[in-house]
C-alpha cells in the first residue's frame, strides 16, 4: 500500500526489527529517525531490514515524528513506536482501506499496553486509543515535546489493536517514570511554565483520584492500584522537576 511507516528510535536494537516486520505487511517504506545519542546498533539494524534511515538530535516527541513525515515518500503515514507492533487484525484492517478515495483525515486503533507479558488493562489502559494512520497533507502532529498526538478533523476508529511493550518489568516501569518525568519537566519550562510548591502534590493528587475513582481503578485489583500509584508519581515528579530546574537556572544567573 502507498502508505510510509514512520519509527523514531533512540537505543531500540532489541525491538527495531520487530517493529519494522509488524509494518511491511501494509507500508511500502519504513523511515527511522534515529537519535543522534543512539549507541547500540538500531541504526545497522534497521538499515539491513530495508529502513530509510534520518539521524537527529531529539527534538521532542511531536517535532520528532513531525521530522519522520516530511521524509516520508507518501501521503499517508503510519506512525509507530519502536516497542510497538502492528497486530493482525490491525494490518486486515488497514489493507481492507480505500485510501486513496477516503475523505477521511485520520484512523485510530486501540492499544494494547503490556508489562513483560503481562497486559494491562485496569485504570484506563485499554483500549488506550491512538491516532496513527494519517494524512499527511490532512493531518499531522501537535509540536508538543512530551506525549503529542495527532491533529485531524475526520478521524474514524478502527476495531484493531496495536501491541505495545511499554515496560520490561516493573522495576523497568519506574527507570521510565523516571526518564519521561526529567523530559516533561524540560517541556514545561521551555512552555515558560514557571514553578510552583503546591503543583506536585496537587497534579499527584488529582491523578490518583482520576484513575482510582473516574477511570475505575479501585475496583480493578492489583493493575488498577499499580497504574493509580505509578501515574500519580509520575505527576508528582515531573512537577516536582520542574521546580528543581528553575532553582538551578536561578542559581546560574546569580553565579554569572
Amino acid at each position: 500500500m502507498s502508505i510510509t511507516a514512520t519509527i523514531i528510535a533512540y537505543n531500540e536494537a532489541e525491538n527495531i526489527q520487530a517493529c519494522i516486520d509488524s509494518v511491511r505487511p501494509v507500508c511500502a517504506e519504513v523511515v527511522v529517525i534515529v537519535d543522534n545519542k543512539t549507541t547500540d546498533a538500531t541504526a545497522a539494524i534497521a538499515e539491513a531490514a530495508g529502513a530509510v534511515l534520518i539521524y537527529s538530535d531529539y527534538l521532542g516527541d511531536g517535532p520528532q515524528k513531525a521530522l519522520g513525515a516530511q521524509h516520508a515518500r507518501h501521503d499517508w503515514v503510519l506512525s509507530i513506536d519502536a516497542d510497538e507492533r502492528l497486530e493482525a487484525d490491525a494490518v486486515a484492517a488497514i489493507l481492507a482501506l480505500d485510501l486513496e478515495h477516503t475523505e477521511v483525515d485520520a484512523y485510530s486503533l486501540h492499544r494494547r499496553n503490556f508489562v513483560d507479558r503481562h497486559w494491562i488493562r485496569a485504570a484506563g489502559f485499554y483500549p488506550d486509543d491512538v491516532v496513527r494512520l494519517y494524512h499527511k497533507g490532512r493531518a499531522a502532529y501537535l509540536p508538543k515535546k512530551g506525549h503529542s498526538s495527532v491533529a485531524a478533523k475526520k478521524i474514524v476508529a478502527l476495531d484493531a489493536h496495536l501491541s505495545h511493550f511499554t515496560y520490561r518489568d516493573y522495576r523497568h516501569w519506574v527507570e521510565r517514570i523516571n526518564a519521561l518525568s526529567s523530559r516533561d519537566a524540560w517541556a514545561m519550562y521551555d512552555r515558560g511554565r514557571g514553578p510552583s510548591r503546591s503543583a506536585p502534590t496537587l497534579h499527584a493528587l488529582t491523578a490518583l483520584l482520576r484513575k482510582l475513582i473516574f477511570k475505575g481503578g479501585l475496583f480493578q485489583g492489583q493493575d488498577g492500584m499499580t497504574v493509580a500509584v505509578t501515574t500519580a508519581f509520575h505527576a508528582y515528579m515531573k512537577y516536582l522537576k520542574l521546580n528543581e530546574l528553575h532553582e538551578q537556572k536561578a542559581r546560574e544567573k546569580q553565579d554569572t
